[in-house]
Order: C-alpha cells, then sequence, then structure tokens
C-alpha cells in the first residue's frame, strides 16, 4: 500500500494505537520501536485484543503470519515510524486551516499554551497537549485534528540537526514562531550554532510555502540575522525595545513581584495609519518570570493577527494559571515557591536566576539540578551558574546531580533528589522564599509537596 492507499484504510478505522496495552476495537496498531522496546512483537497480541490492522516493519513477522489466524490483518511497510509520520501529514492535508509551529530553545510550551489561550477566545484550537513535540507526539497531535479545528498549535521540539526539518515537513505549518534560542542540549547539537541552524530549519520550511507568515521575536539578534532581508515572506514582529515602537507590537514590565505585570500595543506605524489611539493595554498575569513577557507578546501578536479582539486577549492572558511546573507559583503552608523545575539549560537557568534576584524577600533560597545534555560544555557551564549564584544574596544554596557535584563551590550539594527529600524532612525549611529549577530528569519537581 502507499500512502493514500494506507489513508483510505485510516478512514475506515479511525483510530491509530501504538500501545498494545491500549487496543480499541476495530482500531489500527501501528508497532513503533524504541530504545527499550519493539512494537512489532506485540503486533500480535494487538490484534488479538481488537485492533482490525497492525502495521509491522520487520519482514519475518510479517511473514510468519502469512498463514497465521491473522492472516491478511498484517501491513508490511519499511519504517513505521516513518509511515506514522506521512499517515499524519495525509490527515492534516485533508484540513485547509491555518496551522503554526512553534519552536525555541526556551519558552515554546508556554507560548503555545498562552496562544492556544488566545485564540480560543475566537477559535476553536487543536493545540499540542502536554510536550507531546517529538517526531511521534506531533503525528498523535495531528490525528486529533477533526472539522470541527479551525486552527492548530503545534509545538516542535529538537535536539538533534534536522529533528525540525522532519516536524515541519510533518505537520506542513502556514506560519509560523521561534521564541528564541539558547545553549540546549549542545552534545546533540554540537555547538551554539548548531542550536540556531535546526530552529531556523522552521523558518526554511516556511520560505517555501506561499504567503507563509513569521512571527518574528525582534529582541533576539540571531533570529533577526537569520531573516534577513527576507523580502519573501510575511513578518509580525513584537519586542520589548522602545526603539522598535514604530514598526512592533511592544510591551513593557510594570511590575514583577512575583507576578509578571506588563502593558503592551500595537506598530505605532499600525496606530496612526488606521487613526486609532496609542493608548498601552494593560494586563495583570498569574506567570512568574520577567522572561514570560516574549512569550506574552508572541501570544498577543499571533491574536492580532488573526483577529482576536483586543480585550479579550488581554483577558485571556490574564485568565492564564501555569499549571506544569513552569513559571509557577506555590504558596504552602511553610514557604512560597517558585517552581520552574520541567526542564533547565544555561539561558534558561541564567534567566531564572536573574527572575529571581529581582524578586523583594526575605529569607531567598535555591534548589537548582543538574543541566542535562550539555556534553563537553557542561562542566563551564555549570561553572557560570555557581558563579552568579556567588554575586547573589541568598541564605541557602542546594545543588542536586553530579554536573554540579563538579563545580567549584562551598554550597550544599546533593548527589540526587532523594538526598534532598532527606535534608527537607530532617530540616522542615519554613519561611522562606525557595525557587525549584533543574532539568526534569533531576526529578525536582517531586519537591514541593514537601516544603
Amino acid at each position: 500500500m502507499d500512502i493514500k492507499e494506507l489513508y483510505q484504510l485510516y478512514l475506515q478505522h479511525p483510530c491509530i494505537t501504538t500501545d498494545s496495552r491500549d487496543c480499541p476495537e476495530g482500531s489500527i496498531f501501528l508497532a513503533l520501536k524504541g530504545e527499550s522496546f519493539d512494537g512489532n512483537k506485540f503486533a500480535e497480541a494487538a490484534l488479538e485484543k481488537g485492533c482490525a490492522y497492525a502495521i509491522v516493519d520487520d519482514p519475518g513477522i510479517a511473514k510468519e503470519q502469512q498463514s497465521g489466524d491473522h492472516s491478511g490483518q498484517f501491513i508490511l511497510v519499511d519504517d513505521c515510524l516513518q509511515t506514522f509520520k506521512d499517515l499524519a501529514r495525509e490527515h492534516r492535508r485533508q484540513f485547509d486551516i491555518p496551522v503554526i509551529g512553534i519552536t525555541g530553545t526556551n519558552g515554546k510550551t508556554t507560548t503555545k499554551e498562552l496562544i492556544a489561550a488566545v485564540l480560543s477566545q475566537k477559535y476553536n484550537v487543536l493545540y499540542t497537549q502536554g510536550n507531546f513535540n517529538n517526531d511521534v507526539g506531533v503525528p498523535k497531535t495531528l490525528f486529533r485534528l477533526t472539522k470541527e479545528h479551525e486552527i492548530a498549535v503545534i509545538e516542535m521540539g529538537a535536539s538533534h540537526p534536522g529533528d525540525i526539518k522532519t516536524l515541519a515537513e510533518t505537520a506542513e505549518p502556514t506560519c509560523g514562531l521561534i521564541t528564541n534560542v539558547g545553549r540546549a542540549h549542545l552534545q546533540g547539537f554540537g555547538s551554539f550554532e548548531g542550536v540556531i541552524k535546526t530552529k531556523c530549519e522552521l523558518y526554511d520550511f516556511l520560505r517555501t510555502q506561499e504567503d507563509a507568515l513569521i512571527f518574528l521575536n525582534a529582541d533576539n539578534e540571531y533570529l533577526i540575522d537569520q531573516i534577513g532581508e527576507d523580502e519573501d515572506i510575511w513578518i509580525s514582529p513584537y519586542s520589548t525595545d522602545p526603539e522598535n515602537q514604530y514598526t512592533c507590537i511592544s510591551g513593557e514590565i510594570t511590575a514583577n513581584d512575583p507576578f509578571l505585570k506588563f502593558r503592551w500595543r500595537e506598530p505605532l506605524m499600525t496606530l496612526e495609519e488606521e487613526g486609532r489611539s496609542t493608548k498601552w493595554h494593560k494586563v495583570q498575569t498569574q506567570l512568574v518570570g520577567s522572561y514570560n513577557i516574549d512569550n506574552l507578546l508572541a501570544a498577543i501578536a499571533v491574536g492580532i493577527n488573526f483577529g482576536v479582539d483586543r480585550k479579550k486577549i488581554c483577558a485571556a492572558l490574564e485568565d492564564y494559571v501555569p499549571s506544569n511546573n513552569r513559571s509557577q507559583m506555590t504558596v504552602t503552608k511553610n514557604n512560597r515557591l517558585i517552581v520552574d523545575a520541567y526542564n533547565a539549560n544555561p539561558s534558561s537557568m541564567t534567566a531564572a536566576l536573574e527572575n529571581f534576584q529581582m524578586i523583594q524577600a526575605d529569607h531567598k533560597m535555591v534548589i537548582l539540578g543538574d543541566m542535562r545534555e550539555l556534553g563537553d560544555a557542561s562542566v563551564e557551564e555549570h561553572q557560570h551558574v555557581i558563579d552568579y549564584l556567588k554575586k547573589m544574596d541568598l541564605e541557602d544554596v542546594w545543588l542536586v546531580g553530579d554536573e554540579f557535584a563538579k563545580t567549584n563551590c562551598d554550597f550544599r550539594k546533593f548527589h540526587d533528589v532523594e538526598e534532598v527529600k532527606t535534608a527537607i524532612t530532617s530540616q522542615s525549611p519554613e519561611g522562606k522564599t525557595i525557587l525549584i529549577k533543574g532539568s526534569n530528569g533531576t526529578k525536582l519537581f517531586q519537591l514541593p509537596e514537601l516544603l
């Protein structure tokens, strides 16, 4: 079968499962492989549980079943993952709707959530759930598209060169947004230049599309350089630089203690042309972190482009409450916690510490976990964090993980989160404002319930 024939089969059985433990009656099982599993080995079991067909890429298993109980139910392909992506692209092509692709080193999930909140004021929006932003998650998101959806917001993650190219070719976005570029996943990308090149694969794809649009963070010099003087693509810029107010959606922070409050307005050039007031729109958010201003302005830029009422944009941003261990404020009976423990890299760690420094509070404490996947740059980057911490006014600094263990400092160090839990149980920190930040693998997200 070619992809179009396979898609016709999918229309007859419009449910694809990649988990042999979850096999709805009449669904199609697709045998994906991972580091520790091979879905081909579970294909027969999936059919016995109710799947109508099993797509496999192991010729031996397919041959074994030619005369078995499930003869005719096995479909052999060259590569199940590629087939999954090709089928998802074919499904996406059935819908003539705007598709917004989002990537970036930091803030892409929060930006995706904010954009979805803003667009939902006017449209039925499909958007990436959780962190389903890789070559399995993106197809799963696309298969959730239905005729009821009017617009889609697809998050795209990357840890190796070519990842964004592949995901863009699967989702085929009509417009896109790179939140920023920073020093993350250096082990996979090889260098910071590799990070920039990979993230900007989204721009490269959009350049091949007619009437594509880029929402541009005009404060990021690396993204500006990638756009250059390209006149073949539409640009909708946003910025916090006062000098960019004439041509960009602009914003400025008015308070940040601890929740971010800001104001924004459309480009002065646009306001003058349309004879509208240049007044500012004021927004009180429930987000912690001055670095979120870029994410908020991105959502505004998208909302304005798609005709969402200005007051509704502000309301959506004010109502958004983070719930994914990103930029969260949690007040317990003992402490005030700033939880940003989903991920960490040098740029996001620096931003979190700079923001924490600005917050007015007594008895400040930080619990920081290792920044993963930095390769040869890991020791240097972790020492940079230490050097910054030494300049801060902090009562306690707890460092978690093998990479921080290699740094030169007198701060308290822990092998893993279990040692931290033991220390919390015995010492019971109270009356503190605590920043919790680290890569997801350090599992610091387990700490708030103990503090």
